[in-house]
């Protein structure tokens, strides 16, 4: 995974108004939840971190181990999730997970389809139905994206995430999920038409030739 430095400050006033005021400031509230529980629950230290940091992580295909420098003292962590305005799609708020060396990680990587499908040579389209694999493994073994070849996919045909293996990670998606598919096109119907009547057209062609000798 890629590495990436954000800056924060520690924030005390947690309220609507207060958070309010920060978006206004360019600055988006945020909580970092690690080790630390109280009660039973989880503790968050809350901090809030300029939008222009923030955009190169949230607005991205790719996924970061993120080192948060907040009033001066780091800690590394992971997305663990966004809030938008449901109207204007603004990012309202962050929540990030600190991670350590020792203890695995859960996360979605992105998939990289690798090769020309079969399937699409024979005029199918090619159909991915996850963007991400849920993976577990350390956070320095995570690749940044899970490669799938395809080549072999017919018309048809489909890859789910139990024929799939990666070393040193453990899969966490459901194996009954598809990855991607290559569905029947048009094209790709009137092909296996053109190739049946051609085939017809020959046997039938066969047929006839020791008639016609005979004469």
């Amino acid at each position: 995974m890629k590495e990436i430095n954000v800056s924060g400050q520690k924030r005390t006033d947690l309220g609507k108004k207060a958070s309010k005021t920060l978006r206004k400031e360019g600055l988006v509230p945020c909580n970092l939840y690690g080790e630390a529980v109280a009660d039973g629950k989880p503790v968050a230290l809350s901090f809030a971190s300029p939008m222009s940091e923030l955009r190169k992580i949230v607005y991205t295909p790719h996924i970061y181990v993120i080192k948060l420098i907040i009033d001066g003292e780091a800690h590394t962590a992971i997305i663990k999730e966004l809030q938008f305005h449901p109207v204007t799609d603004a990012l309202l708020h962050v929540d990030f997970f600190e991670v350590n060396d020792q203890k695995p990680i859960t996360i979605g990587i992105p998939v990289k389809l690798n090769g020309l499908a079969q399937g699409v040579r024979d005029g199918g389209r090619m159909n991915l139905s996850i963007r991400k694999i849920n993976v577990t493994a350390p956070y320095q073994q995570i690749p940044e994206h899970l490669d799938i070849d395809v080549t072999g996919l017919k018309l048809g045909k489909s890859i789910k995430v139990g024929q799939l293996s990666f070393e040193g990670l453990d899969i966490a998606t459901p194996k009954e999920v598809v990855v991607c598919s290559v569905k029947m096109t048009r094209q790709a119907v009137a092909s296996d038409q053109t190739t049946e009547e051609s085939t017809e057209d020959a046997a039938a062609s066969d047929a006839a030739a020791p008639a016609d000798a005979a004469k």
